[in-house]
């Protein structure tokens, strides 16, 4: 069985923007949860201040976070006006698709850099 992949990304909230990035969130939210049953969890995260946002989430395996890039990819794209991606960190080990993808997104979105941590150690226990 894979490993789970977990997905951490953090982004600076666009001067401007904090009233429109609520509802962006909601919308991107229910888009994804209602069109990728495959992931296991997904959060989004604001700063007290509002400016910053960190999305955190939680693979099967490495078709699951290509499913997500692939169809999530249209569903990011207001996002280019509201933030700047700093940084992905992406925790586990992710097939080269996947990789692409994260550049890609990465590229997109701001001027962040993709950083894979390969697995050292551990366990799960989502099966």
């Amino acid at each position: 069985m894979a490993a789970p992949l977990v997905y951490v990304d953090t982004s600076e909230v666009r001067e401007g923007a904090a009233e429109s990035i609520r509802p962006a969130i909601e919308e991107l939210v229910a888009f994804l949860e209602a069109n990728e049953p495959d992931l296991l969890g997904y959060g989004v995260y604001l700063s007290d201040d509002g400016t910053r946002m960190t999305v955190v989430h939680v693979h099967t395996d490495s078709a699951s976070l290509e499913h997500h890039l692939e169809v999530g990819g249209p569903a990011f794209r207001p996002f280019v006006d509201l933030i700047t991606l700093r940084s992905i960190d992406l925790y586990g080990e992710p097939s080269e698709t996947a990789v692409k993808q994260l550049l890609e997104k990465a590229r997109m979105l701001g001027t962040g850099e993709v950083t894979v941590h390969p697995p050292a150690g551990g366990f799960e226990r989502f099966g």
